[in-house]
């Protein structure tokens, strides 16, 4: 007979799934899950599953017939020594049918919809969620969703997403970092980056929170930013010309610091810029850069700035001031 083989994406799911659930996680373990999971589509789909099933299990459990057919199988009388060995699995197949059949029969209950979305890097990803929500994933983010009848709530685990929220009366919350931002039929942007979240409106209105301090709302052309202990900073304005840009693939700077965008145009490919010098950081650089597009970018600062690069190996180019 064959030996069983196990999918490791499936196995890998288990672990998971068990550390997760235990009350000592860490929040350095779930950065670790949150890695695992945009490592492959196939570890995605493994922890999805085993989610379905759970969620399966949960409601067989809770199952007041189920739970009353087992009761009556372990109270039937003892059959004689002879015959025990065929009792025990008639006994388990009785209380397996019943189960199945109450899966089919019984009206299901109010298990939350679970998805999870990843990019990889220099990945930017379109999804239409099931209320009609039309997201925009950017460069190595990862989402998670969970829609029940009381309420439409997303994890932004790590990234950057643009919501436009569909018309649905259920609250719609994004939960980032420290904060909660609730949406009021809206189109808004929500960074998480490390510790910190930049939360920007361009349509409707949104109101920010954290359990430390109360609620900030934006009107649009407003950003805020709340740090990991749960502090709100202060409303400035929104550059709204790159909040519109980074979904098209663009990135758009006016007068911003050299390294600023070095830093983000970094974000989107393996290979990297890097300075020299890190005072080369202070110039000031305005322009339209399509992101991830390294050579290009590089192009345009040597013909327009006092940089040459150097191309030290196939994953970094070195910017030096030109003599």
């Amino acid at each position: 007979m064959n030996a069983r083989t196990t999918n490791p994406s499936t196995e890998a799911a288990q672990a998971w799934m068990a550390r997760l659930m235990a009350p000592d996680c860490t929040a350095s373990e779930r950065a670790l899950f949150e890695d695992w999971l945009a490592e492959s589509p196939e570890n995605i789909a493994a922890f999805l599953e085993l989610e379905r099933v759970n969620a399966l299990t949960a409601e067989l459990a809770s199952d007041e017939m189920v739970r009353a057919a087992a009761r009556a199988a372990r109270r039937a009388p003892a059959a004689p020594m002879r015959r025990w060995r065929v009792w025990v699995p008639s006994a388990a197949a009785a209380v397996l049918v019943v189960a199945v059949a109450m899966l089919h029969w019984r009206q299901p209950v109010d298990v939350p919809a679970v998805e999870h979305y990843v990019t990889t890097l220099g990945e930017q990803r379109d999804v239409t969620l099931a209320d009609g929500t039309k997201l925009r994933l950017d460069t190595a983010s990862v989402l998670t969703t969970r829609f029940d009848s009381d309420a439409r709530v997303v994890e932004l685990n790590r990234g950057r997403a643009q919501f436009t929220v569909g018309d649905d009366p259920r609250p719609f919350l994004v939960h980032a970092g420290a904060g909660t931002v609730r949406d009021i039929g809206t189109t808004f942007q929500v960074s998480h980056r490390g510790d910190v979240v930049d939360v920007g409106l361009l349509e409707g209105r949104v109101d920010v929170s954290t359990a430390k301090a109360g609620s900030s709302t934006l009107a649009p052309g407003e950003q805020v930013t709340v740090q990991a202990d749960g502090r709100i900073g202060a409303k400035a304005p929104l550059d709204v010309a790159m909040a519109r840009a980074w979904p098209q693939g663009d990135l758009v700077f006016q007068q911003r610091r050299l390294d600023e965008l070095l830093s983000e145009m970094n974000r989107y490919s393996s290979r990297q810029i890097r300075l020299a010098d890190p005072a080369l950081g202070e110039l000031r650089v305005s322009g339209v850069f399509h992101a991830g597009d390294q050579e290009a970018l590089v192009a345009v600062l040597e013909r327009g700035w006092p940089l040459r690069a150097v191309r030290s190996s196939d994953d970094e180019i070195v910017l030096h001031a030109r003599d």
